[in-house]
């Protein structure tokens, strides 16, 4: 493979994404150096016995440095993120375009997926700000973690080649695991990662045994050599391989997607993760999986044009997208732990989000199903950041003691910050599909889609478990709203501003797409063409 220096153009944001990730990672060897803050005081019985001893008598000098100023790390992110948000805006009306000889490409669906990653990334810092100061666990490196997993996002979008998808797969999940035990004093960060990371290794195998096998029925790790493969013929004995291969490459990135039955991590990775991590990991991984796995059924085994070839992959999402509405919706209506619901509500969304994947199966209404794709994901993205965003103010009081987000804990939140509550009651309504919201309008151009392709059975499905849905949404509403605060003690606003402003930017993004659709589509009519062949 040649090297093309304009293929550099083609993977702007991931460059500039990356860049940024450097950039900070260097600055924190200009800083100086102090004991990290930690989360709540040390357990060990030789940290008890140090802290019992009066000042001076360890024979160590009282330091009286103060820690360094670490709140330039995190507009710094938003910046490289509003660059990188930027860059994949400028390049979403040129047309398609191969890059290092077939292996990504840049096309309108990635540049969507692209803006809608680092649109999620720029919010999510922002949030992240105000929860890790008020924790005292600011570090360069969290933010470069973002950029990078946010980087490897970006090139899952735009992979064609079956081991290009496996290296930005390991970008993104890498520095996600990390993310996730990023508040190293407690056991649930821990936890969350090590599930995570351990459950996540194992999609990763199935990925790679998947990539073995359609190799070894094509030749290649190419989708489009695959799809060739399949409108000329497979070679004798290679269908059972393809088969097989389609089953396990579907498999590895519905663990990422979280649809049943992979959906057993998300529950408790959520809950333990930061709020602001978990908000972009909703947003950002789910884009990025569902990209990648679009690109995989669609352009390979779908033969990249007309109706399915050889694998009939339709009739396994059909039954995939109904069990995980099933399971996601039927599962958080028990939920008193609002992060939990949230968790299992992702896994419902992830059900709504394979209906489009799967009224893309024949080639009329595909790109109709990739537009309400996109628009489905950027909705959710800005929704569910900003739900996140109010949970990050709600937790980061009871981090210390070591609490859950009980619903208890919401009581009376309209008493004590009204503009909170009225932004997490838009984002439950929103999520819950009301009208005049983002999420109503994603779900309408689903559900069209899915009746478009001859699917109207699951698109009333999915209509049934939205309305299920209702309960357990609505339900945080009434506690914010109707129940009396149980401690009447004010939400401490010393750094709310930061948090106020992704917050309520989330608020307005997610009211512009439900009043404005139209404005939204006209960015994705380019990315719906590139499946229009």
């Amino acid at each position: 493979m040649n090297f093309d220096p304009n293929d550099l153009h083609g993977i702007l944001p991931a460059l500039i994404l990356s860049l940024g990730a450097l950039v900070l990672l260097t600055s924190e060897v200009f800083l100086r150096g102090v004991r990290p803050a930690v989360l709540g005081a040390s357990t060990g019985a030789a940290e008890a016995a140090q802290r019992k001893l009066p000042p001076g008598s360890d024979s160590k000098p009282e330091s009286a440095e103060a820690p360094p100023d670490r709140r330039y790390q995190a507009w710094l992110t938003a910046a490289f993120a509003a660059g990188a948000l930027w860059a994949a805006l400028a390049q979403i009306g040129d047309p398609a375009v191969p890059l290092f000889g077939g292996s990504a490409v840049s096309d309108g669906f990635a540049r969507v997926i692209a803006a809608v990653v680092c649109g999620a990334l720029l919010l999510s810092s922002i949030v992240a700000y105000s929860y890790l100061e008020s924790l005292h666990a600011t570090r360069g490196e969290f933010y470069a973690l973002s950029l990078f997993s946010a980087a490897g996002m970006c090139l899952l979008a735009q992979a064609t080649d079956l081991i290009v998808i496996f290296l930005s797969l390991e970008v993104m999940s890498l520095a996600v695991y990390a993310l996730c035990a990023w508040l190293r004093r407690g056991k649930r960060p821990a936890e969350a990662a090590f599930k995570y990371f351990i459950l996540g290794s194992f999609a990763s195998a199935l990925f790679l045994y998947g990539a073995a096998l359609a190799f070894g029925a094509t030749g290649s790790t190419r989708l489009a050599d695959v799809a060739n493969a399949l409108l000329h013929g497979a070679a004798p004995g290679a269908e059972r391989l393809l088969y097989a291969a389609a089953a396990l490459l579907t498999a590895g990135f519905a663990f990422k997607v979280a649809a049943v039955p992979f959906h057993m991590w998300v529950p408790d990775v959520y809950e333990g993760a930061p709020a602001p991590v978990t908000g972009f990991m909703a947003a950002g991984v789910k884009a990025a999986a569902f990209a990648v796995l679009v690109r995989i059924l669609v352009s390979g085994f779908g033969g990249g044009s007309g109706d399915l070839i050889l694998v009939d992959w339709g009739g396994l999402l059909v039954w995939l997208a109904a069990l995980t509405m099933l399971v996601g919706n039927l599962l958080a209506i028990p939920q008193r732990s609002v992060k939990r619901m949230l968790a299992y509500s992702s896994i419902a969304h992830a059900g709504y989000l394979l209906i489009a994947v799967a009224s893309m199966q024949k080639a009329p209404p595909r790109v109709d199903a990739a537009q309400g794709l996109l628009f489905y994901l950027a909705s959710y993205a800005a929704t569910v950041i900003g739900a996140f965003g109010v949970v990050a103010v709600i937790e980061r009081r009871l981090a210390l003691s070591g609490n859950s987000d009980d619903l208890s804990s919401w009581s009376g939140l309209s008493e004590r910050h009204p503009g909170l509550a009225a932004a997490m009651s838009l984002f439950m309504i929103s999520l819950a599909g009301v009208p005049p919201t983002a999420g109503f309008m994603a779900k309408l151009t689903v559900f069209r889609a899915a009746i478009e392709a001859g699917l109207t059975p699951l698109a009333v499905f999915g209509v049934l478990t939205s309305v299920a849905g209702l309960y357990y949404y609505l339900r945080v509403v009434v506690y914010v709203y109707m129940y009396p605060s149980s401690k009447g003690q004010p939400i401490q606003g010393g750094r709310l501003v930061s948090a106020g402003l992704a917050i309520a930017g989330c608020a307005l993004i997610v009211l512009w797409m439900g009043v404005q659709p139209g404005t939204f589509a006209a960015f994705t009519q380019s990315a719906a063409n590139a499946f229009a062949r």
